[in-house]
């Protein structure tokens, strides 16, 4: 099997670099008048793949939100991730998972491994019980053909204390970011990095002006005030491997739309990339 690195610069190419958040809060069920519940999420998820089909490539499901409704909800994100294999989406599993040996051992064994029982592409992971915490995860992800998205830089202004503080004259983003590119292999590596679209990333020592060799998922954009027809603008060079990523804006009030919603994001993206 192709590498996800590889895989992704197809799915570039043939879809552009939208992703769509599946994010099935109690809130959002609410607004849909779904019952509040794993069906409802199940429900949410399926209506959102339906929509994205032909248009989008890359679907990104927050694990958070099926396991507020227990083994049921975690039942309904398997049918969900495997519905969307069988799709071709390229699916990005947001569970930022991170610890240390044989517990981090088990969530590799879950997400990544050959036997995994949650089916996906690539993982977001936590580097904050050290970046060497997570090299067995790098192995296991790379031997397997999946990703990691590394929290580097967050869009949440409560994380930039820690994000930005310094060792040795990098910041701890920046470091992540090193980390990334030094495990990349081949025209685009699978192990890249969390940026959040509202950073400020001059603030933590990171150069936009140069493409990386890592692949990079952007959160922020839509109900978190980043807007997509500004994308080259504020990823830079970071664009062309960047999985832009929204959720509520596409999810919207209800399910009347939704498709259309879906479209305006996709070429509101082109448009940024064209600026």
């Amino acid at each position: 099997m192709p590498s996800f690195g590889e895989r992704l610069l197809g799915v570039f190419e043939s879809h552009g670099h939208l992703c769509v958040g599946i994010d099935p809060s109690v809130s959002q069920l609410r607004s849909w008048e779904l019952p509040d519940s794993a069906q409802g999420a199940k429900n949410f998820a399926f209506s959102i793949l339906d929509a994205v089909r032909d248009h989008v490539g890359i679907i990104k499901p927050q694990v958070a939100f099926f396991e507020q409704f227990g083994p049921e909800g975690l039942a309904a994100l398997t049918e969900v991730l495997e519905e969307a294999q069988s799709r071709g989406l390229l699916v990005i599993a947001d569970a930022k998972r991170g610890d240390i040996g044989s517990t981090m051992e088990a969530y590799s064994r879950a997400w990544l491994s050959s036997e995994a029982v949650f089916v996906c592409d690539a993982l977001t992971v936590s580097p904050y019980l050290g970046l060497d915490s997570l090299n067995d995860t790098v192995e296991i992800a790379l031997q397997n053909s999946r990703g990691l998205f590394i929290l580097a830089a967050t869009s949440n202004p409560e994380a930039l204390p820690i994000q930005s503080s310094e060792q040795n004259g990098q910041s701890v983003a920046a470091s992540v970011l090193s980390f990334a590119s030094s495990n990349g292999k081949g025209k685009l590596g699978s192990v890249g990095a969390v940026l959040g679209a509202t950073v400020e990333f001059s603030g933590l020592g990171i150069d936009v002006g140069v493409a990386p060799s890592f692949p990079v998922l952007v959160p922020g954009f839509g109900a978190q005030g980043a807007r997509l027809s500004k994308a080259r603008e504020l990823l830079g060079a970071y664009a062309s491997v960047s999985v832009c990523s929204v959720s509520r804006s596409v999810a919207g009030d209800s399910l009347n739309g939704l498709e259309d919603r879906v479209l305006k994001a996709k070429s509101e993206l082109e448009i940024g990339f064209r600026e």
